[in-house]
């Protein structure tokens, strides 16, 4: 990750402004910036978080990443890139089979959202399609292909929460749907019985705001 740079007051105001939105990526997402002719920028911080899934009464780990935001300042709209490995799960089948698979969060389409240019405070949507993966059952391998992914991309809006703060990051909060899988060989219908629903949960926790060297040299720029 790159180090941050050190800014003068006035340029970290500007930059204040730019990172209001970076918590726009719920779940990973990768996306171009909105066509604007009002200034955009760029900065990088470091995600990690939780998901818990409500049908499996299990949860998993996110992270850690890196999450990329390019926020227009002319509307406050924004786009984003979260860079973020795949997560590992386990739970108990009817409360007594235990199961382990890896769960990949990939994008269906870009991440958007808007950021409140007064207050910071930020929200988003991400469509993200889910890819499983390493299933074992009772510990034995059962293979599920190299497509077992949801039939449709779950939609995930994420909102700011009070701990928010421009500049030192803070959590990003949100529920969301799974949709059914297919293409998961003969482990699609226990999946499919298993596994998807509603009102599982999402939380983001986002570090301090780094800024790119090459977003850095910008920011001098405005605030000279």
């Amino acid at each position: 990750m790159v180090r941050p740079t050190s800014l003068s007051s006035k340029t970290r105001r500007v930059a204040a402004l730019a990172t209001a939105g970076l918590a726009a990526a719920a779940l990973g997402v990768a996306s171009a910036p909105a066509a604007s002719a009002e200034p955009s920028i760029r900065v990088d911080y470091p995600v990690s978080g939780t998901t818990a899934i409500k049908a499996t009464g299990s949860s998993m780990a996110l992270g850690p990443g890196t999450l990329e935001t390019t926020l227009d300042f002319g509307n406050g709209d924004l786009t984003a890139n979260l860079k973020m490995p795949a997560a590992k799960g386990e739970f108990k089948q009817w409360g007594v089979i235990p199961v382990s698979v890896t769960t990949e969060f990939i994008e269906a389409t870009p991440t958007t959202g808007k950021v409140d240019l007064n207050t910071g405070a930020t929200q988003s949507t991400s469509k993200v399609t889910l890819k499983l993966s390493n299933l074992k059952v009772a510990g034995i391998p059962t293979p599920v292909g190299d497509n077992c992914k949801t039939k449709t991309p779950a939609t995930i809006t994420l909102n700011s929460g009070s701990d928010w703060d421009v500049l030192n990051g803070g959590t990003m909060a949100g529920t969301y749907t799974i949709p059914e899988f297919q293409n998961c060989l003969l482990a699609t219908p226990l999946i499919n019985l298993t596994v998807p629903g509603p009102d599982n949960t999402i939380t983001l926790k986002l570090g301090a705001a780094t800024v790119p060297p090459t977003v850095a040299e910008m920011l001098r720029q405005i605030g000279d």
